[in-house]
């Protein structure tokens, strides 16, 4: 029989690992039991010669509800009032995807109102000249 190696599966900073298996593996990880905010994800492998190996992998944990923000940004400096805009919102399940409350409102961008003074401008442009051009007569 072939010898495998071991992998010690640990989260964050634990000192005991949260499974201990043998190499292949597939194995799921429920989300909904951390913290949301950043985590490490810890794997030890130990071969049969006693060699080891480790591999961190970093990853973000985010099953509360979204926070939308407008109006101010991280690290911004700001001064006088800040009109600010604020909105939480679930996913809901798996199962079924929840409409209301997830879209966040926002304000127009400013390029939007420049493109469409521009289209507006144009148009009037054309049409006037269209207006003044004279009729021939055949």
């Amino acid at each position: 029989m072939e010898a495998k190696s071991k992998i010690y599966i640990f989260m964050d900073e634990e000192v005991r690992p949260l499974a201990v298996v043998t190499a292949p593996i597939h194995i799921e990880i429920d989300t909904r039991k951390l913290v949301d905010g950043k985590h490490i994800l810890k794997l030890v492998s130990k071969d049969p010669s006693g060699k080891e190996g480790i591999r961190t992998i970093p990853f973000e944990v985010r099953n509360g509800p979204a926070i939308a923000v407008e109006g101010i940004q991280e690290d911004a400096v700001v001064d006088g009032v800040v009109p600010i805009m604020i909105n939480a919102y679930g996913k809901g399940d798996q199962t079924s995807f929840l409409i209301s409350g997830s879209e966040t409102p926002q304000t127009i961008p400013f390029w939007v109102w420049i493109l469409l003074i521009c289209f507006i401008a144009w148009s009037l442009y054309y049409l006037v000249r269209y207006m003044n051009l004279p009729v021939v007569d055949m």
